[in-house]
């Protein structure tokens, strides 16, 4: 066969193939095998790790419910008990437990 560019067309199929692996090594776009598990393995347990955090963010979540309940009664329970200065009055079951005046939204 004759050259062209100075290159047998023969000879540049194994060498093109070579060069276009080379490539590929040097961009990323091709990993040895052993790799791309490691990084499946790694998404894996990101993955596991994830799903753990957001079972522990729900049980946090209904405590935080929980507490802001425990506390929303003992703020109600404590306005309705009586003030020093107030001993003498009497609590009628229609008073308001919070003293404050409502005010429309």
């Amino acid at each position: 066969m004759s050259e062209v560019f100075g290159v047998n067309p023969g000879d540049a199929g194994a060498v093109t193939l070579l060069v276009v692996v080379v490539l590929l090594v040097l961009t990323g776009r091709l990993i040895p095998r052993r790799t791309h598990e490691d990084v499946l393995a790694d998404r894996d347990n990101w993955r596991a790790a994830f799903l753990e955090s957001e079972a522990a963010r729900k049980v946090e979540h209904e405590q935080t419910e929980e507490l802001l309940e425990m506390a929303k009664l003992g703020g109600h329970i404590l306005t309705a008990l009586p003030r020093p200065g107030q001993a003498d009055e009497e609590v009628t079951a229609d008073a308001r437990m919070d003293p404050a005046p409502r005010t429309r939204r």
